[in-house]
């Protein structure tokens, strides 16, 4: 089997862990080159993780026929370069969020379409071994529905320079906590109300920093099933902690992350399972990827699947700015 050609284009700290990932992934994929706007970083990269050093996209792609690109630039940066990849055939991993406006993700997932390749989005937390366990129980029935999803993601740092402005990144709940809105949606499906408030509390002394440093989210289904979010960049330094809770109808999950969580039947009772996984989902997803190539099926993260979960995160976004609860059918 040959291996799949890599191309990253961003090489900043994701970028570099995907970068660890194709290098997991030896036999299977191989990094033959990285795309930068910086010369000088771009060889850096490339000296550290291998492959070749461009600045030019179609350069890169001239030169080093890869057969998928991870797209690990920020959002704000994109100009359409992922869409110029997938006219030229290029398979893709695109990182979240897949863009900052509901038009242009909806644009990006349409020119994957219309070029027929392979498209993922990076919901890494998907790939996990509790949330995987999870869904199977779920769909062999033994969880019942989901009536109450309780979420939190917490940390302390001040990130890259590009994070902090709203304009660049779209603030904490769609650069971090879109992962946890993404999970609302594999555990819920499509909620029908949202209603979100935001603040920056305690950095409004650090130059250029305006995205919300403390914020909470409720969704709200008609029948009366609710999911509660909560996030902060205020918490204990050096930290990430993201943990949600699930009750459903005849069981209870407690997660610690995507690997790690306690499921306790309640109807009927039984002893807890653990789940103690050790799956790098950085690893997995884009496993996941290379056999979707491979097996011309979807992958287990689709493209569409970024602009749906980004919804949400828009509509949280104006609830917050606009101090009410919209319903999702007109918040865009």
């Amino acid at each position: 089997m040959t291996a799949l050609r890599v191309a990253i284009l961003g090489c900043g700290g994701i970028g570099a862990r995907h970068a660890g990932a194709v290098a997991k992934l030896a036999g299977d994929m191989e990094l033959v080159a990285c795309v930068g706007r910086d010369a000088g970083k771009t060889a850096e990269f490339a000296k550290t993780h291998g492959g070749a050093a461009f600045t030019d996209l179609d350069k890169m792609i001239d030169a080093a026929a890869p057969d998928v690109l991870i797209a690990a630039l920020p959002p704000s940066v994109r100009s359409g370069e992922i869409e110029h990849a997938a006219a030229r055939g290029l398979h893709l991993l695109v990182e979240k969020p897949i863009a900052l406006d509901a038009e242009r993700a909806g644009s990006l997932v349409r020119a994957a379409e219309a070029a027929g390749v392979k498209a993922a989005v990076g919901f890494m937390y998907r790939f996990g071994e509790a949330v995987g366990r999870w869904r199977q129980l779920a769909a062999a029935g033994e969880t019942g529905r989901v009536g109450l999803f309780a979420g939190s993601y917490h940390c302390n740092a001040l990130h890259a320079p590009w994070w902090r402005e709203r304009a660049l990144s779209g603030g904490q709940m769609m650069e971090q906590a879109i992962h946890l809105i993404d999970l609302v949606r594999v555990f819920m499906g499509e909620p029908d109300t949202v209603y979100a408030r935001a603040a920056n509390l305690f950095h409004g002394g650090v130059e250029r920093y305006d995205a919300e440093d403390a914020s909470a989210i409720v969704f709200g289904w008609d029948d009366g099933r609710v999911a509660t979010l909560n996030a902060s960049n205020i918490a204990i330094p050096g930290k990430w902690m993201k943990e949600w809770r699930l009750m459903a109808e005849r069981c209870t999950g407690r997660f610690e992350d995507w690997n790690n969580a306690v499921l306790t039947r309640t109807a009927p009772a039984a002893a807890d399972e653990v789940v103690a996984g050790a799956t790098d989902p950085f690893v997995a997803q884009l496993a996941d990827l290379g056999a979707a190539i491979r097996g011309n099926r979807p992958p287990a993260a689709p493209l569409a699947e970024g602009e749906a979960t980004l919804r949400l995160a828009l509509a949280a976004r104006r609830s917050a700015d606009e101090g009410r609860e919209l319903r999702m059918s007109h918040a865009f």
